[in-house]
């Protein structure tokens, strides 16, 4: 791997961004005003990490929109965060009526995270195809939101949006399989690469040793462990980016340090929790602790 990135004149970052120390006369408007589309019937927890993660990386204002049935349940879970109704099908996915509030709400944020628990369907892809449309728009999409993005042909062709896709290696496949349409290499920096490189996306490939990629650089993270892999662990992660962004990180250096400090919240709550105990909600609470020692 390391030939092809010589070869590609790939840039290998070692250097964790660092968050600037906030004036005294701070303003929540200038932490970022982040948008967070997630959730259906069942999976309300996923909207309700992904949003506290948020929260917990420093952005100034979060908002959750979700299917107009599970607002109550998110709601209870954490008050911290303001709530946005969506249309909902007969199953609890969003729907495709959801689109105008949806775009009302990329005005009014600076970023937006799309698909923690939306599930698949018909409505969910309407709402994604919209927001790729849009340009200027910065949009990280995860999870669900990911399997939906395979499913529509030829996505970058009508992408104008800035995107961060952060894919596990499931994920991953699908996404390669639906645009490249060949044998996808063994080797992760190499499918990071390449792949970044084909969308004209940031790229976050998570697993062991996650690695982050665009067209010209690539990070290979060094933090993290094997009991963080656990449902909810990645709508964390999804939190974490979308936050940094809102604070002004470009997509590449946000995810870089995303990655770092969600990591290191993992290794902070192993220890205490043991790899075998450790929950998504742990990795939440040991969040501050992780953005301490390393910003």
């Amino acid at each position: 791997m390391d030939a092809m990135i010589e070869r590609r004149i790939m840039q290998k970052i070692t250097e964790i961004p660092k968050l600037s120390a906030r004036r005294v006369n701070a303003h929540k408007g200038d932490f970022g005003k982040v948008c967070i589309i997630a959730g259906s019937i069942g999976f309300s927890g996923a909207a309700a990490i992904a949003a506290k993660s948020a929260l917990r990386s420093g952005a100034g204002l979060v908002r959750l929109a979700v299917p107009q049935s599970i607002l109550p349940i998110v709601s209870a879970i954490e008050p911290s965060y303001t709530t946005i109704p969506l249309a909902e099908d007969s199953s609890g996915k969003i729907s495709a009526k959801a689109v105008d509030t949806v775009l009302k709400a990329v005005e009014e944020n600076d970023i937006i995270a799309f698909g923690p628990g939306v599930g698949v369907s018909g409505g969910v892809k309407t709402v994604l195809e919209n927001l790729l449309r849009l340009e200027g728009v910065r949009l990280v999409i995860d999870a669900d939101g990911l399997n939906n993005l395979a499913a529509l042909p030829d996505w970058p062709g009508i992408c104008k949006a800035s995107l961060i896709l952060t894919p596990h290696p499931g994920e991953m496949k699908r996404l390669w399989t639906s645009l490249l349409r060949k044998p996808m290499p063994p080797d992760r920096e190499a499918v990071a690469v390449e792949f970044a490189d084909a969308a004209k996306i940031v790229l976050v490939l998570k697993g062991h040793s996650t690695v982050v990629a665009d067209t010209e650089k690539i990070y290979v993270n060094t933090t993290g462990n094997p009991g963080m892999a656990t449902a909810g662990c990645g709508d964390v992660l999804t939190g974490v980016i979308t936050a940094l962004c809102g604070q002004g990180f470009d997509n590449f250096d946000a995810s870089v340090l995303a990655v770092y400090i969600h990591g290191l919240a993992g290794d902070f709550a192993a220890k205490d929790k043991g790899q075998i105990s450790l929950i998504a909600t742990d990795i939440l609470d040991y969040l501050p602790q992780a953005f301490r020692d390393t910003c």
